[in-house]
């Protein structure tokens, strides 16, 4: 240990958040800009042209409900309504698994209510087959590509309509007929193989491009700055988004660097363009999102997209947030609620009506409700395995290796001789 008097002793900083359980929330020193006040550069701008918008926010919906500004995608009102019914039937399809989980017919599930914008609205300014690397949060993908819910639940269920045959954590879905990459849940894997993908993608001359999802707190992880690497010397036709929803846990946002500055900036330094985006704000993120899909598509190489939003319910069914946060952290959100906020432009743009949005709730309900049902002949979680102990050593290999297939015949033996079901 040195002595110098002359100099006081060092100390190390350690974030905290501004509220804890007990505290009232308070955000009025966030720095909102105006609805329409960030500027959109051509999509063939260079990055270095555009630091200003990993510091900003890209809003599209101003405080009463309009588009306003150069970045309106100025989509057609079927276009909008579609968007707002896949946003509903997530959050729908949200409520009815959760309280399956708490019913003990599945052993885990992972809302997204707040979160809807993100997927949704960049599902639909994405090509149907522009491949996406999701990370656990994105079921919206999904949903706004018109996959099968029941097909969805049979996963969550792990039943015998499985298509991974119980092999992945319930919501960690998977389908290479939907474009959608197996999800996995150790943090940021997903972000080097979307960019691998898309360098694949490029290198065939084929058309399509990838778009991956991770949490603030992953951008700690060595895989994302790998992914910044590879797709910034390669100009990968990738979009990284990086969804800033303040909570990795119960692990607040400091704690990656957001007390530093924005998570878009990080895309700075590795010379990738990048946009700080208003996250609840479907027009927005649809904007967003069509910009860095034509940047990709025209080899312009990647974007890094902040969506700054805030993660209204817990991380998942097993987590109680009100143990780590300010219990009115939510309500207090200044950027408010992403349905919310699409369902007025609607209606102050004379293109929908509180009795409409309604009946749309009411079907929306119903239709989760019938996908349940469907999916629940086919088995729950809770009533114990629905495949072949067997079942364990298929489709993880194309071909599988000498010492699994043996294995697995030991284990049919011995099955076997137990008087044991084996198929």
């Amino acid at each position: 240990m040195s002595n110098r008097p002359n100099l006081p002793p060092l100390s190390l900083h350690v974030p905290e958040p501004k509220y804890r359980p007990g505290d009232e929330a308070d955000f009025s020193d966030l720095q909102i800009p105006a609805a329409g006040s960030a500027a959109r550069p051509a999509t063939d701008v260079h990055p270095s042209a555009i630091h200003d918008l990993a510091y900003g926010l890209v809003r599209v919906l101003d405080d009463d409900g309009q588009a306003v500004g150069p970045w309106d995608p100025k989509l057609d009102p079927d276009r909008l309504r579609a968007m707002l019914r896949a946003m509903a039937l997530t959050r729908a399809f949200d409520e009815r698994m959760y309280r399956a989980q708490r019913q003990g017919k599945t052993s885990f599930y992972m809302k997204c209510t707040g979160e809807e914008a993100i997927a949704v609205a960049a599902a639909f300014a994405l090509d149907r087959d522009d491949m996406c690397f999701p990370s656990y949060r994105q079921q919206g993908l999904l949903i706004a590509r018109d996959w099968s819910l029941v097909d969805m639940m049979n996963q969550i269920y792990s039943n015998k309509g499985d298509r991974l045959q119980g092999k992945q954590l319930p919501i960690m879905y998977s389908t290479k007929e939907g474009s959608f990459f197996s999800i996995s849940g150790n943090l940021a894997t997903q972000l080097p193989q979307a960019v691998g993908w898309a360098m694949a993608s490029a290198i065939r001359g084929d058309t399509r491009i990838a778009a991956t999802w991770c949490g603030e707190g992953s951008t700690a992880e060595g895989d994302f700055h790998s992914a910044c690497t590879f797709a910034a010397v390669y100009r990968a036709p990738v979009i990284l988004n990086v969804v800033n929803n303040q909570w990795a846990i119960s692990s607040f946002s400091g704690f990656a660097g957001a007390e530093a500055t924005t998570f878009a900036a990080r895309g700075v330094g590795y010379g990738i363009a990048s946009l700080r985006v208003d996250g609840n704000d479907a027009l927005a993120v649809y904007a967003a999102t069509e910009w860095a899909a034509e940047r990709a598509r025209t080899n312009q190489g990647p974007t890094l997209i902040e969506f700054f939003t805030y993660r209204a319910e817990g991380h998942s069914t097993s987590d109680d947030p009100s143990a780590y946060r300010s219990a009115d952290e939510a309500s207090a959100w200044p950027l408010g609620d992403p349905i919310a906020r699409l369902k007025r432009h609607l209606i102050v743009s004379g293109q929908w009506d509180e009795d409409a949005h309604a009946a749309m709730d009411l079907e929306l309900a119903n239709l989760v409700k019938a996908a349940q049902k469907e999916a629940e002949q086919n088995g729950i979680l809770g009533h114990g395995l629905h495949h072949p102990m067997s079942t364990m050593f298929e489709n993880v290999f194309e071909t599988m290796p000498w010492h699994l297939e043996e294995q697995r015949q030991q284990m049919l033996a011995e099955a076997r001789a137990a008087g044991l079901e084996t198929r």
